[in-house]
């Protein structure tokens, strides 16, 4: 029974955060500035460095198809960099 009840206390606390997030002293706006930050400055180089690598490294194994990994890591890299370059273009043209 005890268990329950701080699981609805839990519940209810979590409602009221992502409803009302002033509350939570966090804005939507920056928690979502904040994710685009850990993707594209984190998470995306990370992601972009170990493709490259992993191409590289099949390349030195001597897989057939090592140009083409190497062809999707450099197309990846540039479809994950040029989106951030996108989303800002078409936010600057709306604004």
């Amino acid at each position: 029974m005890k268990n329950k009840n701080s699981f609805l206390v839990f519940g209810v606390c979590l409602s009221l955060a992502i409803l009302f997030p002033d509350f939570a002293h966090a804005g939507l706006e920056g928690s979502l500035e904040g994710l685009k930050y850990k993707l594209t400055g984190v998470i995306l180089p990370l992601l972009a460095v170990m493709g490259i690598a992993l191409s590289a490294l099949s390349l030195f194994t001597g897989n057939p198809n090592a140009k083409q990994h190497i062809a999707y890591a450099i197309l990846g890299c540039i479809f994950g960099f040029g989106a951030q370059a996108i989303v800002d273009f078409i936010a600057q043209t709306v604004r």
